[in-house]
């Protein structure tokens, strides 16, 4: 079952890196008393992911927070590593919370996990964005396969 607008956000851990090396991020803490936009791409360092989706966020994230968004934050199932270096090469410098997914266990309980296999990446997330309020998904953005339209930070900004 996919992740509905009113749902709650499950109870999953994700992995960030901090000073001190990986830390678990629990989603439950992580969301709970503000407003989040989460955006999910595919896989770091990916084409559309690392030209498109990534920039946009981190180009908009000072524009989402005048919206009233308290955070802005990127999922992938990649490992903490990998996120943490994609963040640094994407110049994040604290506008974007890198959350690694790295067993895609988040992908899994939201059911917006995705079947990668013929493109040589195994089980992966779909490309999506949301808004989670106080721990409940309030706006949901959802691709088609292979598109890249709603997930968008301008589209998200669009809208709230």
């Amino acid at each position: 079952m996919t992740i509905q607008v009113g749902d709650p956000v499950p109870p999953i851990s994700f992995t960030r890196m901090t000073p001190d090396g990986p830390q678990p991020v629990d989603a439950s803490a992580f969301f709970a008393g503000r407003r989040v936009a989460l955006f999910s791409v595919p896989g770091a360092f990916t084409p559309t992911c690392s030209a498109k989706h990534l920039p946009g966020f981190v180009e908009r994230a000072d524009d989402l927070r005048a919206k009233g968004v308290d955070e802005v934050a990127c999922t992938a199932v990649n490992d903490v590593f990998v996120m943490d270096a994609w963040g640094r090469q994407g110049g994040v410098d604290g506008r974007v919370t890198m959350l690694a997914d790295g067993n895609g266990e988040w992908a899994r309980a939201t059911g917006l996990d995705a079947d990668s296999s013929k493109f040589g990446m195994g089980q992966r997330a779909r490309r999506y964005s949301m808004v989670v309020n106080d721990g409940e998904v309030e706006q949901l953005f959802v691709e088609g396969p292979g598109e890249f339209n709603v997930s968008s930070a301008d589209y998200m900004l669009e809208r709230l």
